[in-house]
C-alpha cells in the first residue's frame, strides 16, 4: 500500500507537467482546429531556456551556498524568462508557420507544424548536443513525510505552479474579455469577425498563452528532473497530446484532467509486479507504461473520439 501511494504522489507530479502541456495543443485546436505538433517542442526549448538562466546568467553550481532570497529571485526570474521566450516563439510559430496556410487545405498546416518541430529539435541538437544535458539543483532537496508518503519540496511547488497556471487559465477564458473573444472565435470565427473581433489577433494571443504555459511546463520539468535534452519534447509532447484527447481536445478541464489521468496510469503501470512472460514479452510494469498510454489513445479514438468530457459538435454547413 505504501508503494501505491508513493506512485499517486508521483504520478500526480508528472501528470501535472502534462497537463501544463496539453493546454496548449487544447487551446490551439479549439480556436483554429490544428494539431500543432510543435507544440512539445516548445516545452522542450523552456526546458532550455531555464537552463541557460541558471548555468550562464546565474552561474549556479551549488544552490545551497545561495540565499533564500537570491534563490526566490533566480527561481522567478527563470520561471519568467521560460515563459515569455516561449510565448514569443509560440507567436512567431504562428506567424511564419501557421498564418499564411490558415485556408489552405488541411493537411498543408500539419506538415508545417511536423517541420516546425524536426526544426526546433535539430536546434536544440546543434545547441546542447545529442545526449541528456544535467542541471545544477534548483533548490535544495527536502523531503516530507505524511504518513508512509514521501514528498519532496520540488514535487510541491510544482504541483502550486500548475494548479496556478489552470486555476488562472480558466479564469481568464471563462471571465475576460479576450477570453470571450477566444471562446468566441472557437465557435465561429466568421461571426466573430463580423461581430468586430480582430481573429488574427486572438489566435496569436492563444498561442502566446499555450506557449507561455508550456514554457512554465519547462521550467517545472528541469526543476523536477535536473536534466533535459533535445527530444525530450516529442516523448512528453505524445503524453501531453493523449492526454487532450483523453480529456476532450478543445476543452481546458478536460486537458487538465487527461493529463493528471495520463500521469497516474503511467505511475500505477509500474505497480505490476516483475514476472516472467511467455513469447519472450518483456516483463516488469515499467516496460509496459507506454504501451498502456497510447493502447488507452486508440481505445478513445474507437470507442469515444470526443473524449471524457468533450462534446459531440453539429456539422456546420
Amino acid at each position: 500500500m505504501t508503494l501505491f501511494l508513493q506512485l499517486l504522489v508521483e504520478g500526480l507530479v508528472i501528470g501535472s507537467i502534462y497537463s501544463l502541456v496539453a493546454l496548449g495543443y487544447t487551446m490551439v485546436y479549439g480556436i483554429i482546429e490544428l494539431i500543432n505538433f510543435a507544440h512539445g517542442d516548445i516545452f522542450m526549448m523552456g526546458t532550455l531556456v531555464s537552463l541557460f538562466m541558471v548555468t550562464n546568467v546565474f552561474h549556479l553550481t551549488d544552490v545551497s551556498k545561495m540565499s533564500l532570497g537570491g534563490m526566490l529571485v533566480m527561481l522567478v526570474v527563470t520561471c519568467l524568462a521560460s515563459i515569455v521566450i516561449c510565448a514569443l516563439l509560440g507567436v512567431l510559430i504562428e506567424r511564419i508557420a501557421y498564418r499564411p496556410l490558415r485556408n489552405a487545405p488541411r493537411l498543408a498546416p500539419l506538415i508545417s507544424a511536423i517541420g516546425v518541430s524536426l526544426a526546433l529539435e535539430d536546434i536544440a541538437k546543434a545547441i546542447i548536443g545529442p545526449n541528456p544535458v544535467a542541471a545544477p539543483y534548483l533548490v535544495p532537496l527536502v523531503h516530507y513525510s505524511i504518513g508512509s508518503v514521501d514528498i519532496t519540496n520540488t514535487d510541491i511547488i510544482v504541483l502550486v505552479v500548475a494548479l496556478v497556471l489552470m486555476v488562472g487559465l480558466q479564469w481568464l477564458v471563462t471571465s475576460t474579455r479576450i477570453g470571450r473573444a477566444m471562446r468566441a472565435v472557437a465557435q465561429d470565427r466568421e461571426a466573430a469577425a463580423l461581430m468586430g473581433v480582430n481573429v488574427d489577433r486572438v489566435i496569436a494571443i492563444t498561442f502566446l498563452i499555450g506557449a507561455g504555459i508550456a514554457g512554465a511546463g519547462g521550467f517545472v520539468f528541469l526543476l523536477s528532473t535536473n536534466n533535459t535534452v533535445f527530444n525530450i519534447g516529442f516523448e512528453l509532447g505524445l503524453f501531453a497530446f493523449t492526454a487532450a484527447v483523453l480529456g476532450g481536445i478543445g476543452n481546458l478541464v478536460g486537458a487538465m484532467l487527461g493529463g493528471l489521468v495520463i500521469g497516474l496510469i503511467r505511475a500505477l503501470v509500474t505497480y505490476i509486479p516483475d514476472r516472467d512472460l511467455p513469447f519472450g514479452l518483456p516483463h516488469g510494469g515499467v516496460a509496459w507504461q507506454d504501451a498502456v498510454v497510447f493502447a488507452i489513445l486508440i481505445l478513445i479514438l474507437v470507442f469515444r473520439p470526443t473524449g471524457l468530457l468533450g462534446q459531440q459538435l453539429a456539422e456546420k454547413v
